[in-house]
């Protein structure tokens, strides 16, 4: 496929325009929601789109309300030219890149909540997070109208938030994760790893390598509260502050203390001032 820079969107009815006249010749269109700084991870779902549909548009958007106030909103890396290059790259055929007022215009009253999926695990340290979450992903999913829509693994909880929003919602839209992209060494693929010192990278991968111990040990039914305690003083010794480390069911989010069903082993732990998140299928 010959690289092009794909179609730039800052208004929303020329962007409405273009996708009603690919679907007037019958194409499925893809939507894949980002926050900009792409990487590999999101290219892989830029690959997987094009298996899904014939017109894959993928926004770019830093969502304030999505932040904390101590959280890294103001340093959250910005490069929109290089993402449409990625983005040309890989594929895909329209760029959405709204601006705050045209998403959060004077007067915007309107907040999605999801209940129990957002209360434990990254609810309780990021309070107001999947609600800001939820409203932005449906704003999009209104905004583009796509049939199908992709988000990576790697924010398994959030995945799980914006599965429900569009269950409960009743959206004309099918949410699938992609599987987390990772390095060589195991680390997941996220635009915060830039904030990683030389050191702090060589010490990030160790996240994965407990996840993966723990997943493995919990598959044969045993208890998993001395595996996780474990885990924990590993990755404290290593040099993470760890949040939380859980074994959960992967529809519900609750926590489990034995695995005899579809389960995820969670996490998330600063390394110096980055807070890294993963989480493996058990």
């Amino acid at each position: 496929m010959p690289e092009s820079i794909p179609q730039r969107f800052s208004d929303l009815t020329a962007l409405r325009g273009c996708v009603a006249g690919w679907r007037a010749a019958g194409e499925r269109v893809v939507l894949i929601p980002t926050m900009g700084a792409l990487h590999e991870g999101h290219l892989a779902l830029v690959a997987e789109a094009r298996k899904l549909g014939q017109r894959i548009v993928a926004s770019i958007f830093v969502n304030p309300t999505q932040f904390g106030p101590n959280e890294d909103f103001a340093r959250y890396p910005r490069d929109v030219e290089s993402d449409l290059a990625l983005l040309g790259r890989a594929g895909a055929d329209a760029a959405w890149t709204p601006d705050v007022p045209t998403m959060y215009p004077p007067g915007f009253a309107t907040r999605i909540e999801v209940g129990a999926l957002s209360e434990g695990l990254c609810g309780p340290f990021r309070p107001g997070h999947f609600a800001g979450v939820a409203t932005v992903v449906t704003k999009l999913l209104n905004q583009v109208r796509p049939d199908v829509a992709l988000f990576g693994e790697k924010d398994f909880q959030q995945l799980r938030v914006i599965q429900q929003a569009v269950a409960d919602l009743d959206l004309a839209v099918e949410i699938r994760g992609v599987p987390t992209v990772r390095e060589p060494d195991g680390l997941a693929l996220s635009s915060r790893n830039r904030y990683l010192s030389p050191e702090e990278r060589a010490i990030a991968p160790r996240l994965h390598a407990v996840l993966t111990e723990i997943a493995a040990a919990s598959r044969n039914g045993t208890p998993v509260a001395g595996r996780i305690a474990a885990g924990r003083a590993a990755l404290e010794v290593a040099g993470f502050r760890v949040q939380y480390l859980a074994v959960c069911d992967a529809r519900t989010l609750a926590p489990v203390e034995r695995v005899d069903g579809p389960a995820r082993v969670l996490a998330a732990a600063f390394l110096g001032r980055t807070r890294l998140i993963d989480n493996l299928a058990v």
